[in-house]
Formats: C-alpha cells, sequence, structure tokens
C-alpha cells in the first residue's frame, strides 16, 4: 500500500476521506486513524500551492558567487579510491535494515517478531481490540472442550513425580541395565474441584472479554466504526450473553447433583 500516494491525493485534491478509502480498497477507520496519526491536512496543500507561486530567493542564485574559493582545498584528495568499484545500486548492504519502519527494532527482536509489527503497522485501533475480542473469545470457545467435567463421580489421577533406580540385569552373554520405578506420586482430581476452578476461570476471563467489549463500543459511539463493524459487534454481544446464561444453569445443575 503506497501510502505517500494516498496522502499526497488527499491533501492536492478534493477527494473526501470516505471516497478515498472506497478508491484504493481501505477500511474507512483504518484511512481515519492514519491521517489523524500523521496530521494529513488538506490546507497543507494550498499553502503548498501558494509557495510555489513565489519565486523563492534560493531561485535567484544557484551555487557560490563568482571568484568564490570557499570551496577550494576540499574534496577528496589526490589519488583517494575510497569510491572505486563503486556501481552505485540499490543502497546499503544485503540485509540492511535502516530504511526499514522498525528498522530500530529489527537490531534486538527476532525476525518473527518484526514482521508481526510490520504486518500491523496498517491496522487502527479499533481493529487491534477486535482482534484482542476474538482470541479471547476462541479461548474460551475452547476450553469448554479442555475443561469439561463429564459428571460428578469423574476422577483423573495423574503421575504426579517418579523415582527411578538403575537395575543391573546382566547375564553371562551380555551386560544389561534397566530403569525400574522404586516410588511414585499420584496427583487426584475429583469433579467438584475441576468443575470449581472451571467456573472460576471462566469467570475471569468472560469479565475480560466484556471489558473489551465495552471499550469496542466506545469508539464505535465516537465514530471509528463502519456498519460492518457494528453489526459484528452487536452479534458478537448476543453470543456471549447466551453463554453467560449457559454458565449459569451448568453452575445450578452442578451444584445440584452434589447435592443427591
Amino acid at each position: 500500500m503506497d501510502w505517500s500516494a494516498i496522502r499526497e491525493e488527499y491533501e492536492t485534491t478534493d477527494i473526501s476521506l470516505t471516497d478515498l478509502a472506497d478508491k484504493h480498497g481501505i477500511k474507512y477507520p483504518t484511512i481515519k486513524s492514519r491521517k489523524q496519526r500523521q496530521g494529513w491536512d488538506k490546507d497543507a496543500s494550498e499553502s503548498i500551492k501558494d509557495a510555489s507561486n513565489v519565486k523563492d530567493a534560493s531561485q535567484k542564485r544557484r551555487g557560490p558567487p563568482k571568484g568564490s574559493r570557499n570551496a577550494a582545498g576540499h574534496g577528496a584528495p589526490k589519488g583517494n579510491k575510497n569510491a572505486l568499484g563503486n556501481s552505485g545500486g540499490a543502497g546499503g548492504p544485503y540485509g540492511n535494515d535502516k530504511a526499514v519502519t522498525h528498522g530500530f527494532f529489527r537490531k534486538f527482536l527476532p525476525d518473527d517478531t518484526a514482521e508481526i509489527m510490520d504486518a500491523i503497522e496498517d491496522r487502527s485501533p479499533l481493529d487491534m481490540i477486535w482482534d484482542q475480542i476474538t482470541i479471547q473469545y476462541a479461548a474460551i470457545i475452547r476450553a469448554q472442550k479442555v475443561m469439561y467435567v463429564t459428571d460428578k463421580d469423574e476422577m483423573i489421577k495423574e503421575l504426579k513425580k517418579e523415582k527411578l533406580q538403575i537395575i543391573d540385569t546382566s547375564t553371562e552373554e551380555e551386560s544389561s541395565f534397566q530403569p525400574v520405578a522404586t516410588e511414585r506420586e499420584f496427583e487426584f482430581q475429583f469433579a467438584w474441584d475441576r468443575q470449581a476452578t472451571f467456573l472460576n476461570a471462566q469467570s475471569r476471563a468472560m469479565t475480560t472479554l466484556q471489558g473489551l467489549i465495552k471499550r469496542y463500543e466506545e469508539m464505535c459511539r465516537l465514530g471509528y466504526a463502519d456498519e460492518e463493524q457494528q453489526l459484528r459487534i452487536s452479534k458478537l454481544k448476543a453470543e456471549v450473553a447466551s453463554m453467560d446464561k449457559a454458565k449459569m444453569v451448568e453452575s445450578v445443575v452442578f451444584k445440584d447433583d452434589l447435592h443427591e
């Protein structure tokens, strides 16, 4: 995406920000955010036009005055070969990142991290909040399967620690040593404990999700969202409300089972 050309088109023509976004296939909040961050200004184009009609004082005289010897003796000394073999070309050596947007960070961050930073350069704050919402929501949905408790009698037995001893099982024909467990420690997870842990973790996750949704809605009210973005948050709110209701029912049912 050539943002320099898009900015120049905005500042030097009468096109609106909405029409500019449609023309280049950019989301309106994205281009609006970039305009605010970089200070795009149509008035700047007028000042440029006015300045171009006035003869710049620097154009009256180019170079030093006749007879000036201010630069005498400067330049490369005789026999200097610093530029020998330099044919110009694309710029710095291979792998040079000085002109990259996040060139400074590339010195210290892993390549994949720097690539992610480059990829999110065009993401608006609203898009970033939506990314957080979808990731959090996906984690909550996935947890339903990972932490599912079948019934009140379910119990999980997990090996926590094991001590091994090497036993010599050699024979006359060959040498052999086998590890044999001499001590084992198990951890038991009961249904009621797992269910309580699950409900507490889910409650915290849902609180975080609802906070993100609230921030997203606030930005929508401030005019940072288009119609599509407003519709998708409305749909998500309905799904979250349904999940909250199901969670309450599940908690009540499980408690009733425990009392039986």
